[in-house]
């Protein structure tokens, strides 16, 4: 799946959406081959991390809440490679790429609990990375769990100042979920300030013209 995923904030705050933005390095995990799982062989890690970003349709519920569509089953190529990996996990439980790789195919899979799980016990084998922490925050808030979202986002921006992704999604919480437009603004800025060539200071200056309507 890729994840250039549709982007609204509900709540009146914006009267379109935003699409088509947040490409991540290596293209979408499903154009990677399989994993295949080794004993004593590393797993390949998914070829993009860190990009995960809050989104939906406008007006819609993140996945797995209350009033947002169901997505759609996993195809029998995702599950081929989800029962591939997960072997790869029972094999060699520290195996970290297997884990961020696992998390990666159950995020694309919208099983937004089992992502969590994953991305967990890839931080328990190497805490702080700010990609995972990223991706396990936006499964965090598909579960409408908004707060530990938030927190993850933070985590990662802490570890890495310059990680504008979890900086964006900071703002996304805290306008579209807990209506602190005020904080929302603070983050976006704070991307005009750090990476003001980036892509995300593109999105955010396109939602700060958005709340100040």
């Amino acid at each position: 799946m890729n994840r250039n995923i549709m982007l609204a904030l509900a709540g009146g705050l914006v009267a379109g959406f935003i699409a088509g933005y947040f490409v991540f390095s290596g293209g979408s995990k499903e154009e990677a081959g399989p994993v295949v799982a080794a004993p004593t062989a590393p797993v390949m890690q998914a070829p993009s991390l860190g990009g995960g970003m809050p989104g939906g349709m406008p007006g819609a519920a993140p996945s797995g809440m209350p009033g947002a569509m169901p997505a759609a089953p996993p195809s029998a190529e995702t599950m081929a490679r989800i029962s591939r990996i997960e072997a790869a996990v029972l094999a060699d439980p520290k195996n970290h790429d297997a884990w961020v790789a696992l998390g990666n195919e159950y995020f694309d899979s919208h099983q937004a609990q089992k992502a969590v799980d994953a991305y967990a016990r890839a931080l328990s084998l190497k805490p702080g990375d700010p990609n995972v922490l990223t991706d396990q925050g936006v499964m965090y808030r598909q579960l409408g769990q908004f707060d530990k979202a938030l927190a993850n986002f933070q985590k990662a921006n802490k570890q890495d100042p310059n990680h504008v992704q979890s900086l964006f999604n900071i703002g996304i919480v805290y306008a579209n979920d807990l209506n602190k437009p005020a904080e929302a603004e603070k983050a976006w800025n704070k991307i005009l300030t750090t990476a003001p060539n980036s892509e995300q200071a593109g999105q955010a200056r396109q939602m700060l013209s958005q709340l100040k309507k």
